[in-house]
């Protein structure tokens, strides 16, 4: 088989683990908004959430088209930010979650429980759909569009922002098109579980702690990490600006759970320590994830 030949068909085999992936994805997202969602009277965030609020007053406009129609402008606008592929890519997803919400779904029963378990298993539900499709390069279009496109416009905004402020504004119209501040909450209620989800199945399996520590007894103390936690350590020499002592600067990529254990065994070498534990959404290399995945 010649390079070509090779190429193209792994090119195949990628665009169909795309789709199985968007499909699967689609099918968990339309079912925990048209099982769970739809019938609680609350608006999640985005763009299906006002998809859900416009059908509240004009139910014989279907939820997935409207999704649609209202991504159309927000493409135009996002275009020259985000490009041809990433749309087109996108676009498919759309089409996809469209279907299954007007087409599939509504021939299906919906719950007509607890408001609160609608809220919560229509977040699980869907972000765990949501995540599917993200972890292929998809995108479900809508708010998403107009994150990525403001955080290109103005980079220092975080994205954690922008989300609240957008998804926000619609959950808390929920609650007004509705009548009820338990709108409200079940759509912070679904938000935060869809959140949860999507962070956990993207990033919770390689997710893990980067610890900076600056101490006077560094190679005492990265000897120790080194045989206890069975961790690398990174050392640079620091100067203090304030003191002008020298110091020195060790830097450590562990799990979550080692995190704890790095903090207590450097504390009892050195009590003067001075660390400071972040997170780490994906750690690469060795004793962690390989790069190919």
């Amino acid at each position: 088989m010649s390079v070509e030949k090779l190429k193209k068909k792994l090119c195949i085999q990628e665009w169909g683990k795309d789709l199985v992936m968007d499909i699967l994805g689609a099918l968990l997202y339309g079912a925990g908004i048209s099982v769970f969602a739809v019938n609680a009277d609350f608006a999640p965030g985005g763009i299906t959430g006002m998809a859900i609020l416009i059908n509240h007053f004009l139910p014989f406009l279907p939820i997935g088209s409207l999704t649609i129609l209202i991504n159309v402008p927000v493409v135009i606008l996002c275009y020259a930010y985000l490009g041809k592929k990433y749309l087109l890519k996108s676009a498919i997803s759309m089409g996809i979650i469209a279907f299954m919400l007007d087409i599939v779904f509504p021939r299906l029963p919906s719950y007509s429980g607890d408001p609160l378990l609608a809220a919560l298993f229509a977040g699980l539900l869907s972000g765990v759909g949501l995540a599917l499709i993200y972890s292929r390069g998809y995108c479900t279009g809508g708010s998403d569009f107009i994150i990525m496109a403001i955080r290109k416009k103005f980079p220092h905004l975080s994205v954690g922002s922008i989300t609240l402020l957008i998804d926000g504004a619609i959950i808390l119209a929920g609650g007004f098109v509705f009548g009820r501040v338990d709108a409200v909450l079940q759509g912070i209620v679904m938000t935060a579980a869809s959140t949860v989800m999507i962070d956990k199945i993207l990033y919770g399996t390689g997710s893990g702690k980067r610890i900076t520590i600056i101490t006077d007894k560094g190679q005492t103390v990265a000897d120790a990490i080194g045989k206890q936690i069975g961790r690398g350590v990174t050392m640079m020499n620091v100067t203090g600006a304030y003191s002008g002592l020298p110091h020195t600067l060790l830097l450590v990529a562990c799990s979550n759970q080692e995190g704890y254990r790095v903090k207590k065994l450097v504390y009892s070498i050195d009590e003067k320590a001075l660390i400071m534990i972040s997170p780490n959404d994906e750690v690469f290399g060795e004793g962690f994830k390989s790069p190919e995945d």
